[in-house]
């Protein structure tokens, strides 16, 4: 099946479903020599791991990561990375309901008009469980870009109608961590919490913003006409689950403003080439210029909700649907990690492609 592999050169290829025996990866390109440090990759998926606060799904899942190949002595060996997740926690019989009936807002319809048959336990390939695998891969991405000086941090900045009107120059994103919610704004987080906890009670669900900034890279990267950075950006945060928007620099405020406002104006600082201003994002061109690269991503309330809805099933009777299993009440502080993963692998893959650009 395509669409299941993503980037070129440092490039991942994800396998598995949300009850099947297990999900995992393949991660070709990765340069030989890479200290992997493996309790940093643990770290990573317990951040997206369910189970890890009372706002999020309650399934159980350790998501412990087991490396097969490619990683030896503890460095990588240029051969292709391979490490798997097993699922302890799978309970298929939740969503035997719904075999041939179709969730609203589901991939249920389209995986069903496409193959003509699907796993309908807990959305099969289509359910966000997948994003596990990517976070291993975006992991081992974040150890590379260290070498480079490359950070990347991902913040929740809204929750239904509670918006965090701060920039990330204005926050503390070291505070992101210290909540459930991982909202850098204290106050802010408990407001949104409690939001969260209400609607959960209600049976219903609520989508939010995550915020993010990469810090540290260097000017040049990204490629010209269609692989873009922020293009292979914006295509990376929309395969993620729910994700229904991507911004980046000014994004759609820009269109308020005047070119003599939003022109950012290059000055020399010390060794480096700047801009006064950063409405570009960090990005022109298509290519990075070396300032901040920031954006913002929607995600819509998660499609599970508890009261029932109507529907048609496989042979377009109509039919009822109704909430059962476990999910979250609000995706956005398990997108966290995963945004922070697809942005790793993109500047992976940039930065490697960067370096074929020049004799």
């Amino acid at each position: 099946m395509a669409g299941n592999t993503y980037g070129q050169l440092f490039r991942i290829t994800t396998f598995g479903e949300s009850h099947g025996r297990a999900i995992g990866l393949i991660l070709d390109g990765c340069p030989a020599g890479l200290q992997i440090d493996e309790a940093f990759v643990q770290e990573e998926l317990a951040r997206r791991r369910p189970g890890q606060s009372k706002i999020v799904t309650q399934r159980k899942e350790a998501d412990k990561v087991e490396f097969l190949s490619g990683v030896f002595e503890g460095a990588t060996t240029g051969t292709p990375i391979s490490m798997v997740i097993y699922n302890a926690d799978a309970r298929s019989k939740d969503y035997s309901h719904i075999a041939n009936k179709f969730r609203p807002s589901h991939a249920d319809f389209t995986y069903h008009a496409k193959w003509g048959r699907r796993d309908y336990r807990g959305g099969g390939r289509s359910s966000a469980r997948e994003t596990a695998a990517r976070v291993a891969g975006g992991a081992i991405a974040k150890l590379l870009l260290r070498q480079y000086g490359i950070d990347i941090k991902a913040y929740v900045t809204q929750v239904g109608h509670l918006k965090l009107d701060k920039s990330y120059q204005e926050l503390n994103l070291q505070l992101t961590e210290s909540n459930p919610v991982r909202c850098p704004d204290p106050e802010m987080a408990g407001q949104m919490e409690a939001y969260i906890k209400e609607v959960r009670k209600a049976g219903d669900t609520v989508g939010g913003v995550v915020s993010a900034v990469i810090t540290g890279c260097p000017p040049g990267l990204g490629e010209p006409a269609f692989d873009k950075l922020h293009a292979d950006l914006a295509k990376a945060m929309l395969s993620i689950n729910a994700c229904k928007g991507f911004e980046y620099g000014s994004g759609f405020d820009g269109v308020s403003m005047r070119g003599s406002e939003h022109n950012d104006v290059f000055r020399t600082e010390g060794d480096r080439i700047v801009t006064d201003t950063n409405h570009s994002g960090g990005v022109q061109g298509g290519i990075s210029n070396g300032m901040d690269i920031y954006f913002r991503l929607a995600f819509k309330p998660v499609a599970t909700i508890v009261p029932a809805q109507d529907s048609v099933n496989e042979a377009g009777e109509k039919v009822t649907v109704e909430g059962k299993g476990r999910h979250d009440p609000c995706v956005v502080p398990r997108a966290v990690p995963i945004v922070e993963a697809m942005a790793a692998l993109t500047l992976a893959d940039h930065l490697l492609r960067q370096r074929t650009a020049r004799v």
